[in-house]
């Protein structure tokens, strides 16, 4: 019987660690989603989650991700699972009235923005919001999500667009290679060419890609793609003089020149290993321009902007579908919700499928800003975020382009700062920090379910956050980084315990924190053990079935929990009665419990004495019914159980009463 339990133990504990392990990857996958803006892939991962450890930290990003959909409706409902928790962060009291806004329930939301005020008297976005109703804007940029820093090779010239491909970081310059070289009349400057760096390298020094795609005229947005042979092909940006016709232009400042100067989009394919111009696409024309072209992960689509009739205003964005043997068919708007009357350009396709682009018609910082798309299950855009300071600015910023990894990429601008006209910068994703770890016993290292964990800004005293340890002892929290925190663990078994713990330093690619925490137990036996009172039938000392329930718990803590504690049994009766009858009477029921405890297992050794003590050792002033009420008396019908040792601790008493 034993081997059967142990065995179908080992099972539980094998199928349980999978469990964990899956809801792990779940949550890791719905995480990723979240942060690459694929709202809509990650709701289901999320929903796998609601009935696991992690519950509230989807519910809270279910929420969200709803909000972010415009599906005001279905967000409200996740957000009334967590909401009027005392645990919960108070950011989300802002999101909550606005779901509740945008649903049409004005007097809710005013209340809970009323609410989210009192707390954070100096938050602009509340302003923000009422001002433009920008919902999504308004949520994503309640802080700064990326790290901005110029890449090496900028020059004095124009460098701008990025893309990397096998290693090699591609973009756009009109640097000089020879003094003899072909100048652009109005700055003096190189036309444009594509030039190629070793991607992530400080000393790397770029050069001219190789092939007849760089020429007399401007080069730029390169992007390679492959047709049904899985031959390489490379889309491009060349210049095209027509007809003094004017042209959407990179710069505001080159309008004098670009009147002259239409852009088309080339292919270029490797014929003999060799690149060769080989196409002018369908979607180009003489009377205005195609440009920035960008290809999706599955070489389906073809993105790209342009200023033809028929569109929203100046330049719009614009895709068509690839045919599996290369060509490229009928453009389509990308529609209302990304195009204005303003310019919107530079389009790049992630590897989620989602859409980023710059723009001056959405509002913004400045100038061109970067934006990416929101979209629902079904791939159909829902709204677009400004991706906010500092990867934009207050001057012109476009050319986005992420890594695979989602939290690494380019931009270019020309803010204030650079070394040239344009420059390229490279961003980092700050990811959302967590803290988490596991909360054990210090004496028998088990987990400790139901642990209340709080977190305090260390400098405010200000309580932040507060979960409860699951039945793996584990705990998980979102933390910000560059402060400093307190942990305090409590729990009615264990004594209370800090912890302390700073993010200033904290690495960029650090997505997690661990804090494990030890607790003491306290050296108490009714507490550790959860005993309720133990009765006697009046004048007796047998071992009634309410008593027995609760001795079989001391019995559990003695051999489960702690099997090296050792303890003596005390009993004590009411001042009722003569010292010889209560003293025989405790005797026995001391004797009684003793007796229960070793027939259950308990070893012998473990239980260094059992004494009744009569009415010797009263707790309160009681002498008789004359001056206690029978509430008062009871509490001197007592056994206690003093731990004389759990570990290498000092003893302690322990009481439960008896009657």
């Amino acid at each position: 019987m034993k081997r059967f339990k142990t065995i179908s133990l080992l099972f539980l504990t094998f199928f349980s660690a999978l469990s964990l392990t899956a809801q792990t990857i779940v949550q890791k996958r719905a995480d990723q989603l979240f942060y690459k803006f694929a709202y809509a892939k990650a709701i289901p991962h999320y929903e796998k989650m609601i009935t696991g450890k992690n519950a509230v930290h989807a519910y809270q990003h279910l929420a969200e991700c709803y909000l972010f959909l415009r599906d005001f409706e279905k967000a409200l409902p996740y957000f009334e699972h967590f909401i009027d928790e005392p645990d919960t962060p108070t950011n989300y009291y802002f999101e909550y009235a606005m779901a509740l806004k945008s649903a049409g329930q004005d007097k809710e939301a005013l209340q809970w923005l009323k609410r989210y005020g009192k707390l954070h008297k100096k938050d602009k976005r509340v302003k923000q919001f009422l001002k433009d109703g920008n919902l999504a804007s308004v949520v994503f940029n309640s802080k700064e999500r990326y790290q901005v820093e110029p890449v090496h090779f900028n020059t004095e010239f124009s460098e701008f667009g990025s893309f990397v491909h096998d290693g090699q970081l591609y973009f756009s310059s009109s640097r000089k290679e020879k003094v003899s070289e072909n100048v652009y009349d109005w700055n003096n400057e190189s036309w444009l060419d594509i030039f190629q760096v070793a991607e992530g390298s400080d000393t790397d020094v770029p050069r001219k890609f190789e092939g007849d795609i760089n020429s007399k005229l401007h080069e730029s947005s390169m992007v390679f793609s492959t047709d049904y042979k899985n031959d390489t092909i490379i889309y491009f940006t060349r210049s095209n003089y027509f007809n003094n016709k004017e042209s959407f232009h990179i710069k505001k400042e080159n309008l004098n020149i670009e009147k002259q100067n239409n852009l088309k989009i080339y292919r270029a394919d490797k014929v003999e290993g060799n690149w060769k111009v080989t196409k002018n696409l369908k979607t180009n024309a003489d009377h205005y321009s195609t440009g920035h072209p960008s290809v999706n992960s599955d070489r389906t689509l073809l993105y790209f902007a342009s200023n033809k009739p028929g569109g929203y205003g100046g330049t719009d964005i614009y895709y068509c579908k690839i045919h599996p043997r290369g060509g490229v068919g009928f453009p389509i708007n990308a529609g209302p919700i990304v195009n204005t009357p303003g310019n919107e350009m530079f389009p790049y396709i992630n590897n989620e499928g989602q859409l980023f682009f710059s723009s001056d018609g959405h509002v913004g910082f400045g100038q061109l800003d970067v934006f990416a798309t929101i979209s629902d299950e079904s791939g159909k855009i829902k709204d677009v975020i400004n991706l906010g300071k500092p990867l934009n600015s207050e001057k012109d910023d476009f050319g986005y382009y992420a890594l695979d990894n989602g939290i690494d990429g380019y931009v270019s601008s020309n803010r204030k700062g650079g070394k040239g006209n344009d420059d390229i910068y490279k961003f980092k994703f700050i990811p959302q920090l967590a803290v988490e770890g596991t909360v054990t016993d210090a004496v028998n290292l088990k987990v400790l379910d139901g642990v209340q964990i709080s977190l305090y800004d260390q400098k405010t005293g200000d309580l932040m956050n507060r979960t409860i340890t699951d039945d793996n002892g584990e705990y998980k929290m979102f933390i910000d980084r560059k402060q400093v925190y307190m942990i305090e663990a409590v729990r009615s078994t264990h004594p209370h315990k800090h912890v302390y713990f700073n993010t200033s330093n904290t690495p960029r690619a650090t997505r997690t924190i661990f804090k494990d925490i030890q607790l003491e137990p306290v050296l108490d036996l009714k507490v550790l053990a959860d005993l309720n009172k133990i009765y006697f039938d009046f004048d007796k000392s047998d071992i009634r079935p309410d008593a027995a329930f609760e001795l079989d718990k001391v019995v559990k803590l003695m051999m489960e929990t702690y099997p090296e504690m050792t303890i003596r049994l005390e009993s004590h009766t009411d001042p009722l009665g003569s010292h010889e009858y209560n003293d025989k009477l405790s005797e026995e029921r001391a004797r009684s419990t003793y007796d229960y405890l070793i027939s259950n297992g308990v070893p012998k050794g473990r239980i260094l004495s059992y004494k009744g003590f009569g009415k010797r050792r009263p707790i309160n002033d009681c002498k008789g019914k004359k001056d206690c009420s029978n509430e008062e008396l009871e509490l001197n019908r007592r056994t206690e159980f003093p731990i004389v040792q759990i570990s290498n601790d000092q003893p302690n008493h322990a009481t439960i009463k008896s009657k």
